[in-house]
């Protein structure tokens, strides 16, 4: 997935799950509606400063903004913590696996 339709996608689940509409994001993080209907519709990209906007209005770390969903989340009707936390399990058995391997050689 394109990373501006990725980030599209997560602002408007995001905004979804909390049931704000696009005004009231775009209050709560100092933009106009315009802008967050435009980066919704994949029409514009956002600066840095725009994604830290995004990410205190809708009370998430900036980089859960850019994290895919998988098919199971979607199913399940789950959104960034349960994505987040199976990164973390992913990464901690990779982890795991390099040093069995890393100590199994010597």
């Amino acid at each position: 997935m394109h990373v501006r339709a990725l980030l599209a996608a997560n602002i408007k689940a995001g905004r979804n799950n909390l049931k704000y509409t696009q005004e009231k994001l775009a209050e709560l993080a100092g933009l106009t509606t315009q802008t967050i209907s435009d980066i919704e519709g994949c029409r514009t990209w956002v600066s840095d400063k725009t994604l830290l906007k995004l990410s205190q209005a809708l009370n998430v770390a900036i980089f859960q903004l850019l994290i895919p969903e998988g098919d199971d989340d979607k199913k399940a009707g789950t959104l960034l913590p349960h994505r987040i936390s199976k990164l973390r399990k992913n990464m901690k058995d990779d982890i795991d696996k390099r040093l069995d391997m890393f100590f199994m050689q010597k």
